[in-house]
């Protein structure tokens, strides 16, 4: 029988290792665009994020994507960004995708995270820049980063939550 604080401790190592996971293909698989006021940014840290969130609900991927992201935005020259960088997008998605599995679920969920992204950035980039006309350059980004993140994970994801019961939290 498991102790109530082995499982504190389970739930407190995974939270650290989903930050870890989104911070990592965050800062170290990104490609720096030549668009958009400050060059903008395609990255892969919304592969794990996305799939904590699928896969362990919008607590641990609105954890993991608010830290995870935003210590990128404070180690990787993106300070300014750092309070915008909220984990609202792994939040909805979890949230969504709670009570319902599969596809069916995920593919809404995956495409009210790309709306919540563009419109957060944009709002973001606006308040940051000044400038209401600017953000949209980032929009084509953005949807490349939602985009690619979403079919890497989607043929996965069944197979990740499978083997993910084996270590519930």
């Amino acid at each position: 029988m498991k102790t109530e604080r082995s499982q504190l401790t389970k739930k407190i190592v995974f939270g650290a290792l989903f930050i870890a996971l989104v911070y990592l293909c965050t800062a170290f698989v990104n490609i720096r665009l030549p668009i958009a006021a400050n060059g903008g940014l395609v990255h892969l840290g919304n592969v794990p994020l996305f799939i904590i969130a699928l896969v362990f609900g919008k607590k641990y991927g609105a954890l993991a994507g608010g830290v995870g992201m935003a210590l990128f935005d404070i180690t990787g020259g993106w300070l300014l960004w750092a309070p915008f960088t909220l984990a609202v997008v792994a939040y909805v998605v979890g949230a969504v995708t709670e009570k319902r599995k599969g596809l069916a679920a995920a593919i809404p969920a995956l495409a009210l995270a790309c709306a919540i992204k563009i419109l957060g950035y944009y709002i973001a980039e606006g308040i940051i820049y000044g400038n209401w006309i600017a953000p949209l350059a980032s929009v084509p980004g953005n949807l490349v980063q939602i985009g690619v993140a979403v079919l890497i994970v989607l043929p996965l994801i069944s197979r990740i939550r499978f083997a993910a019961r084996k270590i519930a939290i």
